[in-house]
């Protein structure tokens, strides 16, 4: 049992600081001992009592050091998910179902095993998170610990943790994530499980697009990236989203398409919605998930005949046919198209007449002369639907129309009786179905001068049936 010097020494140690009062009693017993016991040194331990206190000192620092290294070092080890600074979904046992088994059709997920005692499990703790932040909304990101439920871990095969488990959409099997423990590493790993439903647009391709579920808003990205990025893929292939909203991607690199749809910069969102489409509104907030999510919910409507898919891209249900005609400046004149063009609507139809389909000179022409005759009719209270139709595939309309020669052109009266006024080419055929042509017999037309030809039988002409397009077979995402 330490005394004297050894006794105030503990004491001061015990303390981790020395109050001038253990000084003072150490010096005065360090004193009262030397009187009884002559120092064997030449230098008694009062005259290096300076050097003495520095020693003490030093130990006691030295030890406190040790000790606040201890608890840090136990503080590390006890992993806590807290909901409040942390984005990590904690789950349990009970709840794995409802949270990641029953929405793996369509969603991917991933899964953290991990232990609250374990070193190795607190280092991870904040990559993970960082992970979740990535994915927030995207994707779900769980965390379960394996001390409170050992038995589920067991069955998972998790043998051993930190574990992370990545839960891609169905048929995709489960598998146990190898990576780097590094949350840039972890969330680029469950971004390209998430199913993309968007589709890639191109000048073929859009108008038909467009028009296919009119009940559904079309919600486009403008990118000068190749492929759809990961907020757009996940905003395609969100629950509700899904059966409500078409999301469509343009690449930068479709130079007609980003110039029909007047886009000037990149990324751009732009919103079409309308039985013909012809509402547009421009995305003006930040690029985020949360935030695209909240405006394209704004739009979301009820998704009545709509095709429910599966993430394998299946088609469960009908939908409603696609329109293209009615986005098209110049739409072509078929069985399908003709009521919605021409003769169930208001004005009079110019149509063009081409052995064969017609030329982007040709559809320019027309889109010009338009244009032109539109903005001169436009206080007049007429108004000319412009068209063009195939007759080397409508043959019983070329029979009707009798053209001279080809290209050719008519002005056709819908209403009431059916009747048409011809292009005439002149005697020798010198008056071609050109601009200049097609703009003379406008000229007639509205100026009274023109003479139409009664349908005969007051009965249009069967139309061409025409073979559906094949689907094309989507690429596996596997």
């Amino acid at each position: 049992k330490p005394s004297g010097p050894g006794k105030a020494a503990v004491r001061f140690f015990s303390s981790q600081v020395a109050s001038d009062s253990d000084l003072a009693l150490l010096k005065s017993q360090q004193l009262h001992s030397s009187k009884k016991r002559p120092s064997k040194s030449p230098k008694s331990l009062l005259s290096n009592f300076p050097y003495f206190k520095t020693m003490v000192r030093m130990v006691a620092l030295s030890g406190a050091a040790l000790l606040l290294a201890a608890l840090q070092r136990a503080d590390a080890a006890n992993v806590e998910i807290d909901g409040m600074k942390h984005d990590i979904q904690g789950i349990t046992m009970s709840n794995f179902d409802g949270v990641i088994s029953k929405f793996r059709d369509s969603a991917v997920s991933s899964l953290w095993f991990y232990k609250k005692d374990s070193s190795a499990d607190a280092a991870v703790l904040e990559e993970y998170n960082k992970a979740a932040a990535d994915m927030k909304g995207m994707a779900k990101v769980c965390a379960i610990s394996c001390t409170d439920w050992p038995v589920f871990c067991e069955k998972q095969g998790v043998k051993e943790t930190p574990t992370i488990m990545i839960y891609p959409p169905n048929p995709m099997p489960a598998f146990k994530y190898e990576g780097k423990m590094e949350g840039k590493a972890i969330s680029g790993k469950v971004a390209k499980f998430i199913p993309d439903f968007s589709t890639k647009l191109t000048k073929d391709t859009a108008d038909t697009w467009l028009t296919t579920d009119p009940t559904k808003p079309k919600v486009i990205l403008f990118s000068n990236k190749k492929t759809a990025p990961t907020i757009w893929k996940a905003l395609s292939s969100e629950t509700v989203f899904r059966r409500t909203v078409r999301f469509g991607f343009v690449s930068e690199e479709d130079a007609d398409l980003v110039q029909k749809f007047k886009v000037k910069k990149f990324p751009a969102v732009v919103l079409q919605h309308g039985a013909k489409a012809e509402k547009r509104e421009e995305y003006k907030g930040d690029m985020k998930f949360t935030a695209l999510k909240d405006w394209v919910n704004l739009h979301s409507e009820s998704g009545m005949g709509d095709k429910v898919r599966s993430s394998s891209g299946a088609e469960a249900e009908e939908a409603e046919e696609a329109k293209p005609w009615l986005v098209q400046e110049i739409p072509e004149l078929t069985a399908k198209s003709h009521n919605d063009i021409c003769f169930k609507g208001e004005g009079l139809c110019v149509i063009y007449l081409a052995e064969g389909e017609i030329s982007a000179a040709e559809t320019e022409m027309l889109t010009g002369l338009s244009r032109k005759f539109t903005s001169q009719l436009s206080d007049r209270g007429a108004k000319m639907k412009w068209m063009w139709i195939n007759l080397a595939v409508e043959t019983e309309y070329k029979n009707l129309f009798e053209p001279a020669m080809l290209p050719s052109a008519v002005v056709f009266n819908p209403h009431k009786r059916l009747r048409f006024a011809k292009l005439d080419h002149g005697e020798d055929n010198e008056v071609k179905g050109d601009e200049q042509g097609l703009t003379a017999l406008m000229e007639k037309v509205l100026g009274g001068d023109a003479r139409f030809k009664m349908v005969p039988g007051q009965k249009l002409p069967s139309w061409a049936q025409r073979a559906a397009p094949a689907p094309k077979k989507k690429k596996s995402e596997l």
